[in-house]
């Protein structure tokens, strides 16, 4: 009986040393990169050596890895948070042993190298869920997240760095591995631009009517001090040939006494610069040319007032499909139909975001993060603007784009914002009733 007690106890060290072995580089199933995430990635190729753990006894495995990294911003602006995904599409090393191992037991870490602009590092996580894998067969392939902020602006690099795989099955294992020339090729790139700061510039006409050659003082507030600016006339888009340079003061106010002639101008703008640009600009503000009535004629006129920015929605609350415990998954729905109505009739477009908080049930909560979307915009036929909708992927909660319109001469019209939804559930959560809160910001 002694005999038989040891040889079963060298048997099951030997089945707990095959187990170590089976950490070497291996995780849970594949996430995808954001959908309709718009990348420069590519996948790229580098040497690893993995270090099994001590109760494994075999040396380290060196070997090619191949990876990908996406991002949901290929181009945020400075302040603004990126969500990096590093994809493990090859691990270095396959399950060396007999044994298979069962599903869901695998949990990988690492770091995502910055360079270029911004230096650093981006800790990423993965879930715990891989598929069951065969002795002696391929790992599959996994995927790990995380985020960081721009900081600087340029272009900023993201090449794969170190990872470890961490396997709960019989005890707590880590298989650590590393970069052996780092840092490893470039995967992908992020062009950071700088924050614009909001134009504050305004403009103020001491008459809003005149006869033709009449003077109008026009003032100019929080324009760029001792700096040349133009005041001109304005038919819709185009300028008249009222016009005129003056030189704002030491903060950045001027007043200019215009001429106007023209019977085409119905505004005035001032700018910065060589030509109209919006951003370092104001106006048109309204003005009227009042050209003397012919004798024996009357004149009629008819005003367009301008409206507001508004939305609404068709409901208060979407519900996503069911996912079956212990599968988990995407639980998906559309949001409900918004409709934003933009009857200002001036220059600027407007922007819908998005945030949600993290679901939370009797299991305890499910990321912001995991809630995913992909938006659509329609305008009605007729409307000035034309309407872009956001990008898909993670909405979070830091928020994303639904739906925007640009700048422009002349802006508005009624618009339809939907989205398709989708909340990766993960596996194992504990079975009721999750919810958060999305909330929709115009501005």
């Amino acid at each position: 009986m002694a005999l038989n007690r040891s040889r079963a106890a060298t048997r099951r060290r030997r089945w707990t040393a095959a187990l170590g072995v089976t950490a070497l580089a291996v995780a849970g199933g594949a996430f995808a990169a954001p959908a309709g995430a718009t990348t420069t990635s590519q996948a790229v190729e580098f040497q690893t050596r993995c270090v099994p753990p001590p109760i494994a006894q075999i040396p380290p495995i060196e070997g090619a890895t191949t990876a990908q990294i996406t991002v949901d911003k290929p181009s945020p602006k400075v302040g603004e948070t990126v969500t990096v995904t590093y994809t493990i599409t090859k691990p270095a090393a396959s399950n060396p042993v007999d044994l298979a191992l069962p599903a869901d037991i695998m949990t990988p870490t690492g770091k995502v190298v910055l360079g270029g602009a911004q230096s650093g590092t981006v800790t990423v996580t993965g879930p715990k869920k891989n598929p069951p894998v065969p002795g002696k067969g391929s790992f599959p392939a996994f995927s790990m997240t995380g985020t960081f902020t721009a900081t600087e602006a340029g272009s900023i690099t993201l090449a794969p760095g170190d990872y470890n795989i961490h396997t709960s099955y019989l005890m707590e294992l880590d298989t650590p591995c590393t970069v052996l020339n780092p840092p490893a090729p470039v995967s992908e790139t992020v062009v950071a631009s700088p924050v614009t700061a909001p134009n504050t510039r305004a403009l103020q006409l001491d008459n809003a009517s005149g006869d033709p050659g009449v003077r109008v003082t026009v003032t100019g507030s929080k324009f760029t001090p001792l700096t040349e600016v133009t005041v001109v006339g304005r038919a819709g888009a185009a300028e008249t040939a009222d016009k005129m340079t003056v030189t704002t003061d030491s903060e950045g106010g001027f007043a200019a006494r215009l001429k106007v002639n023209d019977p085409a101008t119905t505004g005035i703008v001032a700018y910065e610069g060589t030509a109209w640009d919006p951003d370092k600009g104001a106006g048109p503000a309204a003005y009227k040319v009042i050209v003397p009535a012919p004798p024996n004629s009357q004149t009629i006129t008819a005003a367009v007032n301008a409206g507001e920015l508004s939305m609404t929605q068709a409901g208060d609350a979407v519900q996503l499909s069911s996912v079956d415990f212990g599968a988990g998954g995407a639980a998906t729905g559309a949001l409900q139909t918004v409709t934003v109505k933009d009857f200002r009739g001036g220059p600027a477009g407007w922007s819908l975001t998005g945030k949600v908080t993290d679901f939370t049930g009797p299991g305890g909560a499910i990321g912001a993060g995991n809630l995913s979307w992909t938006p659509a915009c329609t305008a009605k036929a007729g409307s000035p603007s034309t309407c872009a909708a956001g990008s898909a992927g993670p909405v979070g909660s830091g928020g994303a784009t639904l739906a925007s319109t640009p700048n422009g001469t002349l802006t508005g019209g009624e618009f339809t914002v939907d989205a398709q939804l989708s909340l990766d559930v993960p596996a194992f959560t504990a079975p009721g009733s999750y919810a958060g809160v999305l909330t929709l910001t115009l501005s």
